[in-house]
């Protein structure tokens, strides 16, 4: 592992400001390694959440950061770097990341809480978890019955055969989940579909189409992609100096980031860049001292 990177000073007389718009696993991600390359300066996190998880929790404990829980972007003012949330609380920043992440199309489908799912390629770590217990529990390469049509669905695809499923593929929306119920019998998953037709296996995972949360584009005034979330640039930059976006809210090349590349590695990456950006705009009147993350 490398050596520690120097940090920034923060005895400057305005201690540099990120904001970031979200606090999901993306946001986090970045937090975490802002903390790691000891950035010094504020980091205001603004969550459109009340509830409180345990890796927020410990996030929140950090000198640095400050959580706003229930008090999501609204408006970006990019000309006076200032954010406004729904309640219309200020925030003024010196760079901004947006990670509001994306959300499904349709509503879930009835029992989707019973079965896998993919939408990134975090996902796919956690779809080999359990087809692994899945595997060992049967004895036998598993059965799986694979709900989806686009980018996400043929990821699934290729996860589940690389873990040994022998995936079953169907582009029809099921209309009921049937969870799979361990035990001397061994009873099979399955899906039901809205004539009462069914699909049987021994584990399903829905892929279904998801869309970027980027409707804080249009008030900063962002590029965004055809078929929606926030164009950026190899380096996480937004066509607007001084805010960046990453997660499922960005969209490289017209795919979802979250399909391109896991949170962890985005969060490393852009936490270089936030630190290179910090410094260029600190370091030549107040002496700042760059540091750059290590991803884990």
């Amino acid at each position: 592992m490398s050596a520690p990177a120097p940090s920034i000073s923060a005895t400057s007389r305005t201690a540099p400001r990120i904001v970031i718009a979200g606090a999901g696993p993306a946001a986090q991600a970045l937090v975490s390694q802002l903390d790691r390359a000891r950035f010094a300066g504020t980091i205001t996190m603004l969550s459109n959440r009340d509830d409180m998880s345990e890796e927020l929790l410990e996030l929140a404990s950090l000198p640095q950061v400050s959580l706003r829980f229930g008090q999501p972007a609204s408006f970006i003012e990019a000309g006076t770097r200032t954010v406004t949330t729904a309640d219309g609380m200020e925030f003024s920043y010196d760079q901004l990341v947006i990670a509001t992440g994306s959300a499904p199309e349709e509503a879930p489908v009835e029992g989707s809480g019973h079965c896998l799912s993919y939408s990134t390629i975090d996902d796919a770590a956690r779809i080999g978890e359990a087809v692994k217990d899945l595997t060992s529990e049967l004895g036998r390469r598993p059965l799986g019955i694979l709900v989806g049509t686009g980018a996400a669905a043929g990821q699934a695809e290729a996860v589940l055969r690389a873990r040994g499923v022998r995936p079953v593929r169907t582009t029809v929306r099921p209309a009921v989940v049937k969870p799979r119920q361990p035990g001397p019998e061994l009873n099979t998953a399955g899906i039901v579909f809205a004539d009462g037709s069914s699909m049987n296996g021994d584990i399903v995972v829905l892929a279904e189409e998801r869309v970027s949360r980027d409707g804080l584009a249009a008030s900063a005034g962002l590029r965004t992609a055809p078929g929606g979330g926030i164009a950026i640039s190899q380096d996480f930059r937004t066509s607007v100096p001084g805010i960046w976006a990453i997660g499922d809210a960005a969209t490289f090349d017209g795919v979802r980031l979250g399909l391109l590349v896991a949170a962890a590695s985005a969060a490393g990456a852009c936490a270089a860049q936030l630190m290179s950006a910090v410094a260029g705009q600190h370091g030549a009147a107040e002496g700042v001292a760059l540091g750059v993350p290590v991803a884990a």
